[in-house]
């Protein structure tokens, strides 16, 4: 009878023990995925400001060009004979 109680008590701490562990493991694998995506995102935030930084720059060169040309654009109007 001793026996046979101490052999029910070892297979419920083991089952105890088993699921603590695949909790634990659990646990490591959902911050590992959560890291994942953390690091996903910064990369893609990284490249969106690549992106838009490229694109600020090119719509001031824009900007300049069109600027200058509206700049002569006066002295053409005043050698204009009609």
């Amino acid at each position: 009878m001793l026996k046979l109680l101490n052999t029910k008590l070892l297979i419920a701490i083991l089952a105890v023990l088993a699921t603590i562990a695949s909790a634990a493991i659990y646990q490591r694998h959902e911050a590992a995925k959560a890291a994942a995506i953390l690091e996903q995102q910064q990369r893609d935030a990284e490249q969106r400001r690549k992106e838009d930084e490229a694109f600020r720059k090119k719509v001031e060169e824009d900007k300049k060009k069109h600027n200058s040309a509206a700049g002569n654009e006066s002295k053409t109007w005043k050698s204009y004979l009609p």
